[in-house]
């Protein structure tokens, strides 16, 4: 596998806007077709069709579950990741309830993560659990839902969702997504089972090769065709 290759490997082309129709799916698909990239990242609806899309590909069906601020019920969850996974997912993507995770219930958020684990493996899918560290910033936090994760056996964890806005003192809302720091804490505080993905905030190939060395297998990304052109550039296809 060359160099960027192995890159396009680590993408997950996320088409999770909520603007999206099925044009802007259909026209997404075929960037990750383009550069067989590890999967796209859909909305739960548009599993269906993004499965038809990339039938006989080598690019993968995910979906997003509880998207994007994880207040589902428990039971809601593992109904949606069972559809999901019908419906053709073989990754699912979970954020998990923010609050009873600021709030230390560590139980409730175990319950929900091993729920949905189980789910996902009893149907041949693996799981990445979305902590929201815009929202989630202490790194006690950080470090309790990675053993969490680890002890239930998930997959990933993964940083953001994209869309954890945190409101300014000016009124406008904003979110970091990603960060180095968080990765490296991340990765030394799951077991070695479980990987790592970034989300939010990755642009460039740079920015893609940053969050590789700080430990990251996977990275969400809308900007794919921007970092791939760069990598074929940097260096060739």
């Amino acid at each position: 596998m060359n160099k960027t290759h192995g890159l396009a490997k680590m993408i997950d082309h996320s088409i999770l806007h909520p603007t999206m129709t099925d044009e802007d799916l259909r026209r997404e698909c075929n960037v990750a077709l383009k550069y067989n990239v590890a999967s796209v990242c859909v909305k739960p609806y548009a599993v269906k069709l993004a499965a038809d899309l990339l039938k006989g590909s080598n690019v993968l069906v995910g979906c997003v579950i509880g998207f994007p601020a994880g207040n589902s019920a428990i039971k809601v969850k593992v109904y949606e990741t069972e559809t999901a996974c019908a419906d053709g997912a073989v990754e699912i993507d979970m954020v998990i309830n923010i609050g009873k995770a600021l709030q230390g219930d560590w139980k409730y958020i175990e319950e929900e993560i091993d729920a949905v684990t189980n789910a996902c493996h009893q149907n041949s899918a693996i799981v990445k659990v979305i902590f929201e560290t815009d929202y989630i910033t202490r790194k006690e936090d950080i470090q309790k839902l990675c053993e969490i994760c680890t002890e239930v056996g998930a997959d990933y964890v993964k940083t953001s969702s994209g869309f954890g806005f945190v409101k300014g003192e000016d009124g406008k809302y904003a979110y970091t997504g990603a960060t180095i720091e968080n990765l490296k804490l991340m990765r030394a505080s799951s077991g070695p089972h479980v990987k790592v993905k970034a989300a939010g905030g990755v642009r460039s190939l740079d920015g893609l090769l940053a969050v590789q060395e700080a430990g990251a297998a996977r990275c969400g990304a809308t900007a794919t065709s921007l970092i791939m052109e760069d990598a074929i550039a940097r260096f060739g296809a």
